[in-house]
C-alpha cells in the first residue's frame, strides 16, 4: 500500500556551503544589494558627514576636501579615497532606486513575476551606469 504513495517533495532552506551555486532571480540580487548598500551608507556616515563639512565650510575646507582626492589623507592616498567615495555612489545610487522600486511596488500593487524581473533588472543597470559615469568623472576622464 505504501508503494502507490507518491512521495512528496522537501524543500529546505540552503545551506551556506551551497551559496555559491544557488541562483538568485534578479529581485534577490536586488534586495541582498539594498541591504548592503544600506548598511555601507550607515557604516560610512562619519566620512559622509566629513566630507559635506569639508565641503562646505569655507574656502580653505574646500581646497583642503579637493586635495584630499588628489593627495590623500593622512595614511590613505587620493585614489583610496575616490574608491570609497565610489563605493558610496554606487550604494547610494542603488539604494534609491531600489528603494524606489519598492515604493512604486507598494503603491501600485504591481507584483507580477515578470514586473519583478524588469524593474530589478533596471535597478541594477541603473546604479551601475549611473555609478560609471559619476566614477569616471571623479577620475578625472572627462
Amino acid at each position: 500500500m505504501a508503494d502507490t504513495f507518491k512521495q512528496r517533495p522537501v524543500f529546505r532552506n540552503i545551506h551556506i556551503s551551497q551559496i555559491v551555486s544557488y541562483r538568485l532571480p534578479p529581485s534577490g540580487i536586488v534586495s541582498i544589494l539594498h541591504r548592503i548598500s544600506g548598511a555601507l551608507i550607515f557604516f560610512l556616515l562619519p566620512f559622509i558627514i566629513w566630507m559635506f563639512d569639508t565641503s562646505v565650510s569655507s574656502e580653505i575646507s574646500y581646497e583642503r576636501f579637493t586635495s584630499a582626492f588628489n593627495a590623500g589623507v593622512g595614511i590613505f592616498p587620493g585614489w583610496f579615497i575616490k574608491l570609497v567615495a565610489l563605493a558610496l555612489i554606487w550604494g547610494y545610487l542603488h539604494h534609491f532606486f531600489a528603494g524606489v522600486r519598492h515604493l512604486w511596488m507598494d503603491a501600485t500593487h504591481n507584483t507580477t513575476k515578470a514586473f519583478g524581473r524588469s524593474s530589478a533588472l533596471t535597478v541594477l543597470v541603473l546604479g551601475v551606469v549611473l555609478t560609471l559615469v559619476l566614477g569616471a568623472k571623479l577620475f578625472g576622464l572627462y
